[in-house]
């Protein structure tokens, strides 16, 4: 079950952003999924489609909240667990994108933050895995439901992990005592940094990782930045260089760590070693990169294996 942020982006190209007062065409409109839930569950999906995925959520009775049920649904996401809140919309972000250069982002909270403990059925929970994501984005996850969540599915017998987004606050401590009911933590290098408050350089991430372990973590804390990623579990450490891909290979960045997330997450539900975790969480994110959305590049992980056997990984000089 993948658990948490469920959102539309709504992606308007515009030819200039306007002055105050002033107006500007909006020359085309694209709707995508965007979230922890559908990236996570959709990628995870698709990888595997014989894994059974769970979208868990609250979603606006709208339009937006019809097209995400639609998309999970399209790509074999179960979204019975996903609640319609009659009373909110659903969560956007309006994506103003000039063409060729910057955007600018406008969003609105809607009805998954008023998602919480009380939403997750767990008389009728029946998963192996629960993933629980954004922290940080969630008003009721992150004032206390999310901590409940991850402790009664610890309590239950489910493997659990989390990740969070990426902002610039002192937030990020008040998290700390989630860790101890989190078996994998998935997140980037500045996330990391910031929970374990050291600075999220190259040379400090095995310190960061010992870290966030030592505050609770169960299996695994992987960190992934763009060079490489790395692994710590009380069995070993292990560091994995990316790929290196060629320019024209590149699409977009949208999701790229959502699906390394996925990657990692199949990993550990099939049992790999944490190398093998690594190899196959980077190849999932080289994939997600041939599309300008989140959920498009990827494909079924044997495709995803050949597909990266053609790029090499890059030298670490440190």
């Amino acid at each position: 079950m993948v658990a948490g942020t469920i959102l539309v982006d709504k992606i308007n190209e515009i030819s200039a952003y306007p002055t105050v007062g002033k107006l500007t065409q909006i020359k085309s409109l694209k709707k995508a999924v965007g979230g922890c839930v559908p990236n996570d569950a959709i990628d995870i999906k698709v990888l595997c489609p014989d894994i059974d995925v769970y979208a868990s959520g609250k979603v606006g009775l709208d339009g937006d909240g019809d097209f995400l049920k639609e998309s999970l649904n399209k790509y074999g996401v179960d979204t019975t667990n996903l609640i319609s809140d009659k009373n909110e919309a659903t969560s956007f972000t309006d994506v103003m994108s000039i063409t060729g250069g910057e955007r600018t982002f406008f969003t609105y909270a809607g009805a998954c933050a008023k998602f919480g403990y009380d939403d997750v059925d767990f008389e009728k929970l029946n998963v192996k895995m629960f993933h629980l994501g954004y922290f940080l984005l969630l008003d009721k996850i992150d004032n206390g439901d999310g901590l409940k969540i991850l402790k009664k599915a610890k309590e239950m017998g489910i493997k659990t992990s989390i990740d969070f987004v990426s902002e610039n606050s002192d937030r990020y401590c008040e998290i700390r005592p989630c860790l101890k009911y989190t078996d994998n933590l998935i997140i980037n290098e500045i996330e990391a940094g910031a929970i374990a408050g050291i600075e999220p350089k190259k040379e400090n991430i095995k310190l960061i990782a010992e870290k966030l372990k030592e505050l609770g973590v169960n299996e695994r804390v992987i960190i992934h930045m763009p060079d490489f990623a790395v692994c710590l579990s009380d069995s070993e450490y292990t560091i994995m260089p990316s790929l290196m891909l060629d320019k024209d290979f590149i699409k977009g960045s949208t999701g790229a760590g959502d699906a390394f997330c996925s990657g990692a997450l199949v990993g550990i539900y099939k049992g790999y070693s944490d190398k093998e975790i690594l190899e196959f969480a980077s190849m999932s994110a080289a994939v997600s990169l041939r599309e300008k959305d989140a959920v498009s590049g990827m494909t079924d992980e044997k495709t995803v294996r050949e597909i990266c056997s053609n790029f090499k990984r890059k030298v670490l000089n440190f």
